[in-house]
């Protein structure tokens, strides 16, 4: 099985999001939680709309873990988490199947890999996909590999480091640009 990548380029990301936000909400939605919270799908597929209507930030238990958890929901998580869940029953999944029943991971991939596949992007993709994404943006954005550590709850920063794809190419780029 081969290792899935995040996605790197904010462009691309921003064209997957026009994307699914042109074909589906759900499926919008379902892409932002991913590179918005740094959550694993089956967290993700976990939730019920009254776990995210009108809240600032998620309470779960990590499936993979068992452990207790708290998310907080920016503000562009807050505003299509709203629209998706105006006129939806509390109790219900937040995910939902053309048939009404929980969203599987299977059709989440499906749902990633189409859209990934409609903008012609070429890396290995997956449902931990959104999850290395947000993982590898976080850090650029705010080079706290501690920090990161903990939100995705790895247990040593050199494992969070090789997750998010910091690869050898990248390390060789700052190197080069690196002068006293």
């Amino acid at each position: 099985m081969a290792i899935v990548e995040p996605i790197r380029d904010k462009k691309i990301i921003e064209n997957i999001q026009d994307f699914l936000r042109k074909t589906k909400l759900r499926d919008y939605v379902l892409f932002c939680m991913g590179v918005n919270s740094g959550l694993r799908i089956s967290d993700i597929l976990s939730l019920d709309v009254a776990d995210v209507k009108n809240k600032n930030y998620l309470k779960l238990c990590e499936k993979k873990t068992g452990k207790y958890k708290i998310v907080p929901l920016n503000k562009k998580l807050k505003n299509i988490l709203d629209i998706y869940t105006r006129n939806r029953a509390l109790n219900e999944p937040l995910f939902l199947t053309k048939y009404k029943n929980r969203m599987d991971r299977i059709t989440a991939y499906r749902i990633i890999n189409n859209a990934c596949k409609k903008i012609n992007l070429e890396i290995n993709i997956g449902t931990h996909t959104l999850r290395k994404t947000f993982g590898y943006h976080f850090y650029k954005k705010y080079k706290d590999v501690a920090m990161l550590q903990k939100i995705l709850n790895h247990s040593t920063p050199r494992i969070t480091m090789t997750y998010i794809g910091i690869n050898d190419e990248e390390v060789w780029n700052c190197c080069e640009k690196f002068i006293l």
